[in-house]
């Protein structure tokens, strides 16, 4: 390998030191130098957005993500020991993608504990019509495919599927991670494990950096924002597992298809999320719509305005007054 090259700085600082071993001046000199560099690269570090799903199946769902994976799902579902999970085997590691028109989608991560306990854990950025079942779908499938045809039904381990979401799911909920399972109407207490549901949703998670205390919420963190920053806040950097999450996110290790997907994927999720808006829009404006024509029968049957009054008042043309009058 060629050296690196010398800096003017470098050479001055080198050989001042050589003259004038101790110098306070050179030191100093140095020092700065050295500080400046370390500021710099860390100023111009750039991450993968994690939430979109090929970030997420790259940083989670690679052979060397297992310590990731396993302070996730720790943190996620607040294990405490002797319950805590301590190695994972990943079931579908991350490839290289080869995206074509969007038909190619990472849509989860799947492993199974030393315990045999499998988890699905899944980002997803849109709130699209059945997702909830969709969730409820994968999990159920990976519970049936546990065994196959004839084999004993108490070969059956636990599922546990973990989604979060980029969007507010339960209003009604206050809580920023909520968990569902199977249990009697009559006495909650008494329930099934064997099936179990766990949401987190970002946009109720609202602390800064320097307000993080739990692992949860530096994980929490971590996703919401690795893709807006430009160094790693030093809360997050303690933590090993987050640290090594964005050494794999960083853009600098990425290769020039895995950027240029990376890319498309969000261009994509743009897209997506303007044609989800446009419809909500069109919908409203539809509704309104449909409420001034029900307001304007409403004055018709009263028949105390004229047909002008009620154009001006509701914000109907006068021909359309004129056509739901005829239908009084």
């Amino acid at each position: 390998e060629n050296p690196p090259k010398k800096t003017f700085f470098s050479v001055f600082c080198g050989f001042r030191g050589h003259q004038q071993k101790g110098c306070l001046w050179t030191k100093l000199i140095c020092t700065s130098i050295n500080t400046i560099q370390q500021y710099t690269v860390k100023t111009f570090m750039q991450f993968l957005n994690p939430k979109t799903d090929f970030a997420f199946k790259k940083i989670f769902g690679s052979e060397e993500s297992h310590d990731i994976l396993i302070s996730f799902i720790n943190a996620i579902l607040e294990l405490t020991p002797p319950y805590r999970i301590a190695e994972v085997s990943i079931l579908d590691p991350y490839q290289a993608p080869k995206i074509q028109g969007m038909k190619d989608s990472f849509l989860d991560v799947r492993v199974k504990d030393e315990q045999g306990k499998s988890y699905v854990i899944e980002m997803q950025v849109l709130n699209v019509e059945g997702f909830e079942k969709r969730v409820l779908y994968n999990a159920c499938k990976a519970y049936a495919n546990q065994i196959k045809r004839g084999e004993d039904y108490h070969l059956l381990t636990e599922v546990i599927a973990i989604t979060i979401t980029d969007f507010v799911m339960f209003p009604e909920l206050e809580g920023i991670a909520s968990k569902f399972k199977l249990r009697a109407e009559e006495n909650p207490s008494i329930c099934n494990n064997d099936l179990e549901l766990v949401f987190a949703e970002l946009p109720k998670f609202t602390k800064e950096a320097d307000e993080l205390e739990t692992l949860m919420e530096k994980w929490l963190y971590f996703l919401k924002n690795a893709g807006d920053l430009t160094m790693i806040p030093k809360k997050l950097s303690e933590v090993p597992a987050i640290s090594h999450a964005f050494q794999i996110a960083n853009k600098a290790a990425l290769t020039p298809e895995e950027l240029d997907d990376q890319e498309r994927r969000e261009m994509f999720i743009q897209d997506q999320r303007g044609a989800l808006t446009l419809a909500r829009r069109q919908g409203k404006a539809e509704g309104r719509a449909e409420e001034k024509e029900e307001t304007a029968l409403n004055l018709l049957k009263m028949g105390m305005l004229s047909h002008e009054q009620i154009s001006k008042a509701v914000g109907l043309s006068l021909s359309k007054i004129q056509s739901l009058s005829q239908q009084i």
